[in-house]
């Protein structure tokens, strides 16, 4: 069955083709046409499988992450398989109807810079031909002072046709275009660029020998990002209104004017977490960030861990010696501790309010904090919707918060709504060997505020359904963007309070230009608004918002054909017999725009319990204490998993105790004889016939029969998309005298069970009714002593800590819990020892 699969990748560029000698590409073409700061691009290829035997094929493209998929078709052997957008469960369920051929296709969200990656995979007998076409959208943002186009190319071979088109049409004229090349300097020559007043075509056509990484080599040498940049001409700082289709697009980026006064709390998370090269690279981007201060602006920074730090309780000046101070202050920080982001947020909005209140803040000015973190909040308030709440309370109209997550421990999610809440935007910074440079940019973008307040009206007469059009700030560089649909009207000209434009005139002129996008205005138009309406859907506070929201969103996908977090693109045959199902993927923690929930269809299924378990475990009405229990669960079940771990145990006794560990894990997907196993020193995966093995110090992924292994600093199973298993390595001093290398195992509270799993921690799938009572004193005076009623059980607990490693690999954070005794006997169904199995790969 061929399906789209979401898989989270930390490598950079992705291959295009696998890496078969058997494969031919006989050509490789991409085609951009960018008609007034909307992009519409074209991937197409095709291949040929040469080999003697079918094989798989894959064509994966890397598309930037604000980019829609607005179709994707192809051809195999004369079987077109053509696309279209729907709702995600109308997608899903025609999908289930038919079988296609092949073995996976889907969107990968590739946790590195501006990009994800949309793949699909093929099976094809030999002397296949196929084609691929992929087409997406996406509005270039201008930022300091330019826009920019990325398009990421590794073809993973040489290619005899390949070749790059970008074509740029902006009415009012272009002032500035160029290539920043990534590629290599090989390539600089061959970047061709010729450009009119108001158009340029920029060609990349290099032959079979110029691709090549060396004169005799068979490998290709592009390998990385083709970058263009560009500019408008602007007649004035009334902005740009362009009317075309029905629709209008309102550009506004004034100039020459003069940058308002700041006033800007640093707010800079110093856990245990940020040790290392984070740290680093935060201290070197604030020496450069701080430099950029003015006399006229004012600032103070807050560190924080479990605890809040001021360097000044007091905004302060930018003057040379304020700054040679905060800098001294920053270079010794030395990170350590647990993470209080809502204190160190409430007392950054305190010490604007104090300077408000006080009146050293000029009126002019403004007012911003600006929030650097890598992980989610541990002590404190550690609940995400209370913190939002309460920056929300205590915020003024004007003041902003801008947000900025290093890395993917953090909730990005939750970053991005309490900025936008509060007026701000959020930007994840990759924890790279330039981080300083991502967070000194970010600061750029932010750092000349030129106006405050502004609205761009038009009659209400001559526009409908306008997107947002009152913005709180307009920096420097940047661009405010107004788009919205023009009301029949006996006048040919659109007005708005800086600027006109007439109705007709672009749609005469775009027609004239080959390469034009002529429904630019249209998509553009709905490309916004579906963007401001996810923003919205994610702030919504009621269920009967969020619903009307979605109900929006939907409407809007379907009618412009834009792959959303709520839209599906359906790939099917003409004969509409085979089909491809390809979703939007979603953000690698915590995803911001799940789909609305919908019942699923139910089968009855019955399953055997083991004799052993005691049936006191909370389960459905309709379950029986023993023999088969008839139970209705969802449609799609993962039969026959099991994750079985192996102890290890200390070098020797300590403190009169052998500590012991998991030194192997392993995980068994029975159907298809899948076995996966993490040792400390490697991972290996077996299917029987075919294995795969990697050390610790690689970065990989791989997907095989249902199951696929994501490894970067740790390593992520996922089973048949429902099951999950992440497995961290702990390493220690190779002579220590006692400890030895562990590993720690997570499971996540939303993997998808059968109603009968079970095993040590399977058990607690379904979380048993527990009641903790009569606390007191217990012999160690940091360890509280209770009574735990559960299941019919009354148990002696102890109140102590085990260290979660997930964010902070190095030190962990401590997770508060009860600890049961006797083996937990009274709490687990059974015995300890009925847990124990014959050999690693056993099932119970």
């Amino acid at each position: 069955m061929l399906l789209f699969e979401e898989i989270h990748m930390t490598d950079g560029l992705l291959t295009l083709f696998h890496e078969h000698n058997d494969i031919t590409v006989k050509s490789y073409r991409v085609e951009s046409r960018i008609t007034s700061r909307f992009a519409h691009v074209t991937v197409r290829s095709s291949v040929v499988n040469s080999g003697s035997k079918a094989q798989s094929i894959g064509f994966n493209v890397q598309i930037p992450k604000q980019a829609f998929i607005t179709n994707f078709t192809m051809n195999v052997n004369g079987i077109t398989f053509v696309g279209s957008v729907k709702e995600k469960t109308v997608a899903r369920n025609l999908y289930t109807q038919a079988r296609a051929r092949g073995k996976a296709a889907g969107i990968i969200r590739a946790n590195s810079q501006d990009m994800e990656t949309f793949k699909t995979e093929v099976h094809v007998p030999s002397g296949s031909n196929i084609e691929f076409e992929l087409h997406y959208q996406e509005m270039m943002h201008r930022k300091l002072g330019h826009y920019e186009h990325n398009l990421y190319l590794q073809p993973g071979r040489l290619v005899p046709q390949f070749q790059v088109d970008v074509y740029i049409f902006e009415p009012k004229g272009i002032s500035m275009v160029q290539t920043s090349n990534t590629l290599g300097q090989q390539f600089t020559e061959l970047i061709k660029v010729v450009s009119t007043d108001n158009k340029a075509h920029i060609v990349f056509k290099p032959n079979l020998q110029q691709q090549r990484k060396c004169d005799n080599c068979t490998d290709s040498a592009i390998d990385g990002t083709f970058t263009v940049m560009y500019d408008v001409k602007r007649d004035s700082n009334a902005g740009e209104l362009q009317v075309s289709d029905g629709h209008f697009v309102h550009f506004f980026a004034p100039t020459n004017l003069s940058p308002l006064p700041k006033n800007i709390v640093f707010v800079i998370d110093v856990s245990g977490s940020m040790w290392g090269v984070k740290m680093k690279q935060t201290v070197e981007a604030m020496q450069a960030i701080l430099d950029d201060l003015t006399l006229d602006d004012q600032f103070s920074i807050i560190d924080f861990n479990h605890n809040v730090r001021c360097w000044s309780e007091d905004l302060v000046s930018g003057s040379s010696i304020q700054i040679a101070d905060a800098k001294k202050y920053i270079q010794n920080i030395k990170p350590n501790g647990g993470t209080n982001i809502n204190e160190a947020l409430m007392r950054a909005v305190q010490m604007l309010l104090k300077a408000s209140n006080q009146g050293l803040i000029d009126s002019r000015s403004v007012s911003m904090i600006i929030l650097v973190s890598d992980g989610d909040p541990t002590v404190g308030e550690i609940k995400l919707s209370a913190i939002q709440k309460n920056v929300r309370k205590i915020m003024r109209e004007e003041f902003s918060l801008f947000s900025l997550g290093i890395g993917f421990d953090v909730d990005f999610d939750f970053l991005e709504r309490i900025a936008m809440e509060n007026r701000g935007i959020a930007q994840r910074i990759y924890a790279n060997h330039d981080a300083a440079e991502q967070l000194r940019t970010f600061y750029s973008q932010v750092s000349s505020p030129l106006l405050r307040r502004i609205a761009i009206q038009f009659p209400e007469d001559s526009v409908s359904e306008v997107t947002q059009n009152r913005f709180d700030k307009y920096f420097s560089g940047s661009e405010l963007v107004v788009a919205g649909k023009v009301l029949p009207s006996e006048s040919n000209t659109l007005t708005s309070f800086t600027t006109a434009s007439a109705v007709t005139e672009l749609d005469t002129e775009l027609v004239k230009h080959q390469h034009s996008f002529t429904g630019f205005a249209r998509q553009m138009w709905a490309y916004i608004t579906i963007k401001q309406l996810i923003s919205d859907r994610s702030l919504a506070q009621t269920a009967a918002k969020k619903r009307m929201v979605t109900k929006q969103i939907m409407s809007l996908a379907l009618e412009h054909q834009f792959v959303t977090p709520l839209t599906a693109l359906l790939v099917e045959s003409e004969d509409a017999t085979e089909r491809l199902l390809a979703d939007s993927p979603r953000d690698p923690k915590h995803g911001c725009c799940s789909g609305p929930r919908h019942p699923v269809p139910k089968v009855p299924i019955v399953y055997q319990v083991p004799p052993w378990v005691q049936m006191s475990t909370p389960a459905p009405p309709s379950s029986v204490e023993k023999g088969p229990v008839e139970w209705t669960v969802p449609e799609k079940v993962t039969l026959g998993v099991v994750v079985n771990g192996q102890l290890i145990s200390s070098k020797q006794v300590h403190n009169s105790k052998l500590s012991t560990y998991f030194g192997t894990i392993s995980v068994d997907y029975q159907p298809d004889g899948v076995s996966v196993t993490i040792t400390t020193d490697m991972i290996a995966m077996s299917d029987g016939s075919n294995n795969h093995s990697f050390t610790w110090a690689a970065t990989a992924e791989i997907t095989q029969d249902g199951i696929n292994i994501v490894k970067n600093s740790h390593v992520i199973v996922t089973v048949n998309d429902n099951i999950q298993v992440m497995v961290l390595l702990h390493r220690v001093y190779k002579k220590h005298p006692v400890n030895v290398d562990f590993l720690g195992v997570y499971i996540p509270n939303d993997n998808q069970y059968s109603p009968v799993v079970h095993g040590l921690i399977g058990q607690f799938s379904r979380e048993p009714e527990v009641n903790v009572f009569d606390i007191h004193e217990g012999a160690d005076p940091l360890k509280k002593e209770a009574t735990m009623e559960v299941k019919g059980n009354k148990l002696l607990v102890t109140r102590g800590w085990q260290k979660d490693y997930r964010r902070d690999t190095r030190q962990g954070s401590n997770v508060y819990c009860w600890f049961i005794h006797n083996s937990g006997k009274g709490f687990i169904d059974g015995h300890y020892t009925d847990y124990i199995v014959p050999d690693l790969h056993s099932f119970l």
